[in-house]
């Protein structure tokens, strides 16, 4: 039996066999693994790292989610995975690149900041309006370990923003400045469908 575990684990590694995917549970407000500073990847391109990446991609994709953090399913790992053509969550969003972004520098490209409503994964059924960089430089790795180098704007800068602060410990409440544009998405928006959100 081991003899042939390891030859499994070698074909996937020679052909990079895609994972089974699995839907993982999201962490949500409260739990206070979400609070956690997340620890940096020292490892890239392992059956583990394809596999956590795979699940995230699943679980992403099964809650019609715009981005993931590893924290939110448990991980405490620096890598959050982010990106769609479209996304019913958010309508009205343009396109953002399919990533996977690990050990994230993010640096502003200078004072301007806008605000724009947000929601969570880890907090259902809220939007908030939250305050961001308006441009953004970030950089890390991929899941091969190769450097990645962007400078993004609007939404797309406001999702890699609010990924990476779960790797930082924090959600989108604790940014926001103004709770009377907090509430339920039920409220706020009551011509989306709740089947759609969160």
């Amino acid at each position: 039996m081991r003899l042939l575990a390891t030859l499994q684990n070698h074909a996937r590694t020679l052909f990079k066999v895609q994972p089974a995917m699995t839907v993982r549970e999201i962490l949500k407000m409260g739990d206070p693994r979400l609070l956690r500073i997340a620890k940096p990847v020292e490892q890239f391109d392992t059956p583990e790292m394809r596999e956590l990446i795979a699940d995230m991609f699943e679980t992403m994709k099964h809650a019609n989610g715009a981005g993931l953090a590893a924290p939110q399913i448990g991980v405490d790992l620096q890598l959050v995975i982010y990106g769609y053509d479209s996304n019913v969550r958010y309508p009205d969003a343009p396109p953002v690149p399919k990533t996977v972004l690990i050990n994230p520098v993010i640096t502003p490209l200078d004072a301007a900041e806008v605000d724009g409503w947000e929601g969570c994964l880890s907090v259902p059924g809220l939007r908030g309006v939250v305050p961001r960089w308006e441009r953004i430089r970030y950089t890390g790795l991929d899941e091969h370990g190769n450097a990645i180098a962007r400078e993004a704007d609007g939404f797309h800068a406001r999702v890699v923003q609010h990924e990476c602060d779960h790797l930082i410990g924090r959600l989108y409440p604790t940014r926001m400045r103004d709770f009377t544009q907090f509430g339920f998405t039920s409220v706020l928006f009551p011509d989306m469908d709740p089947n759609a959100d969160d």
